[in-house]
């Protein structure tokens, strides 16, 4: 590739972002929130352990609040105004990241719930003899 090009796109790649999506991933040990374009292409993103957080502090809520502050601190500049929620799994950050997000003055359009619940899942394994 030309070096002409190149430099094309560097310079385009802080386009603005009126809306977006906003993954949050909460599981037990830690908490990922994932800012998407509406086409789904990753804009920015944060978790707890990036965010500085070792071992058992990573699955807390405040470390989940600080990774949803600054997944969100630089789209706010690149005018973010609304957003979609999608919040998956079950760990104690869930609520916490979503309070950090409507604080941060973006509309909200919807919050929805993506967590993957098995219809009857897996067989389970055989029972124990004891």
């Amino acid at each position: 590739m030309p070096k002409s090009v190149r430099e094309i796109n560097l310079r385009r790649g802080k386009r603005r972002l009126p809306k977006g999506v906003i993954h949050i991933q909460a599981s037990f040990n830690n908490t990922i929130v994932t800012v998407t374009d509406i086409r789904g292409q990753v804009v920015s993103w944060s978790s707890a352990g990036a965010c500085g957080f070792k071992g058992t502090k990573k699955s807390t809520p405040f470390a989940a609040q600080t990774a949803a502050e600054s997944a969100i601190r630089s789209l706010i500049d690149r005018g973010l105004k609304q957003a979609e929620v999608m919040i998956s799994g079950p760990g104690p950050g869930r609520d916490t990241a979503l309070r950090a997000i409507r604080r941060s003055g973006i509309v909200l359009s919807f919050v929805r719930d993506v967590t993957p619940m098995p219809h009857n899942g897996c067989r389970p394994p055989r029972k124990r003899r004891v």
